[in-house]
């Protein structure tokens, strides 16, 4: 087998011991290189660096999926090069798509009748699907400032301060004023009476969460349509709701059925929902679906031809892979109705028992709610020795990959952990996390307190509220020559 020989003219090169059977060199990390290297070097090169990557199924962080059945994972990979926007060239992927927007859509009740076709569209996820139904509700209330000779270039969305940066994206980039519910403790989604108070002449839609990325909870939509109601009655407006269902809207219809958040509330026009989050689906797949065709502007949609039929299109995108609308409609008719209200159920048992595994160290408060999406989010009691980002700095010493976070204005004084539920997080590996967990604090209790140790050592030096360098320094080798110590203890080399 030949060598390939190359030349770095930098010191920031990639490396790999098992390529050198194959590239003697190093190869630039920052601009390409001057000529190409065998196959297997190239896998091994980017393969060797991967491994430093978390393990997906550990990442307690993340709503998105981390695995599907072998089935769908050959169904992705032979269409993984199909371009879905070439609907003519593919028409059956087409059809999926819109079979799988009807499904969604009777999910959610829309009023549909016997034989009509339901509006939404297929995007990268929620994030796009969010734009797409802020722009639709921008155009409408300006068309209708327009036609009533009003100012029509201060629009404005109210929202709770627990919002997806999404949100903020869109108001920044569509320039809509974003006006935001803040929070308090112990209450940390939207307050629907704040909401409602906050709505004004140019309010374009008030958006509700269902299922808060901070701690799983289903916001009051049905509370939120009936004051806004009231409040249109009153004022003449018509101000709608978009919900963010982006987490929740593939939990509620199968374990909280009886649950009014959906097309059932007569001022939701548009709700969004990510089929790479609980609808059971790898990264990259979104839906947004609106009330009925008047509430998504014939401007807004795009007619092309030149790809070989004229096609309706409305995305901020264009081009974009086919896999994850085909892996969508599979999930769809795999598993149907009873299928997902199995896994929602069985998600939400494990996050009982991590609860109640975290309840029993009497250490932690937990913050999430026990109806939403299955997730726990908790927080010390005790904060005057550690505090929760170091919990989460050591667990990942044990693999596992649990996001430590501050609430948003006004509840930005309160720190939380947060453990996701996925499909694949078993009652097995809720167990271990807990005992993990608990080995934690048996550590965490024996080293002195990073919270306190500043404050201390200022205290027995006389130094008053000193921030200078050289006290960091010492609080630093203190905690050094103590780790050393405790490594020698245990016999560690």
């Amino acid at each position: 087998m030949v060598l390939s020989r190359m030349i770095s003219d930098t010191d920031a090169s990639v490396s790999s011991t098992f390529a050198s059977r194959y590239v003697r060199t190093s190869l630039p990390k920052f601009k390409m290189a001057e000529g190409s290297i065998p196959k297997e070097a190239a896998f091994q090169i980017i393969n060797d660096e991967l491994m430093l990557d978390g393990n997906p199924r550990l990442n307690l962080a993340s709503f998105v999926t981390t695995w599907m059945e072998p089935e769908c994972d050959k169904l992705i990979m032979s269409s993984i090069n199909k371009n879905y926007v070439d609907m003519d060239e593919y028409p059956v992927t087409t059809e999926l798509q819109n079979r799988c927007v009807n499904m969604i859509a009777h999910l959610f009740n829309a009023p549909l009748g016997e034989a009509e076709t339901a509006v939404g569209v297929g995007t990268v996820g929620s994030s796009e699907a969010i734009m797409l139904a802020g722009l639709a509700f921008k155009r409408k209330w300006q068309n209708k400032m327009k036609a009533l000779g009003k100012p029509w270039d201060k629009p404005n969305i109210v929202t709770g301060a627990n919002v997806q940066v999404c949100w903020e994206k869109f108001a920044r980039y569509f320039e809509v004023e974003l006006k935001e519910v803040k929070l308090r403790e112990g209450y940390y989604v939207m307050d629907p009476e704040k909401a409602v108070e906050m709505v004004d002449e140019n309010t374009i839609c008030v958006a509700a969460i269902l299922g808060s990325t901070l701690n799983g909870e289903f916001e009051d939509v049905k509370r939120l349509n009936d004051l806004l109601i009231e409040k249109n009655a009153k004022t003449g407006w018509d101000t709608p709701i978009h919900v963010d269902a982006a987490s929740g809207g593939f939990i509620a219809p199968f374990i909280y059925p009886e649950l009014e958040w959906d097309f059932r509330l007569p001022l939701v026009k548009s709700i969004n929902v990510s089929g790479h989050k609980y609808g059971l689906v790898y990264a990259g797949i979104g839906w947004v679906i609106w009330r009925n065709k008047d509430d998504l502007p014939d401007e807004l949609i795009f007619h092309i031809n030149y790809l070989g039929a004229d096609q309706p299109t409305f995305t901020l995108n264009f081009s974009k892979g086919s896999s994850q609308i085909i892996a969508q409609y599979y999930q769809f008719i795999r598993l149907g109705f009873e299928g997902y209200k199995s896994i929602m159920e069985n998600c939400q048992e494990n996050a009982t028992v991590l609860k109640e595994g975290l309840e029993k160290t009497g250490r932690f408060n937990i913050v999430s709610k026990d109806k939403g999406v299955p997730l726990v989010a908790f927080s010390l009691k005790d904060h005057s020795v550690h505090n929760e980002f170091e919990i989460s700095d050591i667990l990942r010493r044990f693999g596992w990959i649990v996001p430590a976070y501050t609430m948003p204005p006004d509840a930005q004084h309160i720190t939380v952990l947060r453990v996701v539920i996925r499909e694949d997080f078993s009652r097995t590996l809720a167990d271990r996390l807990v005992n993990d967990i608990v080995k934690v604090l048996h550590e965490l209790d024996t080293m002195p307190a990073k919270v306190t140790a500043k404050t201390e050592l200022c205290e027995e030096k006389g130094i008053e509220n000193k921030t200078d360098l050289s006290v960091q320094r010492k609080i630093a080798d203190d905690w050094k020559k103590f780790v050393a110590n405790k490594k020698k203890s245990n016999g560690v080399c």
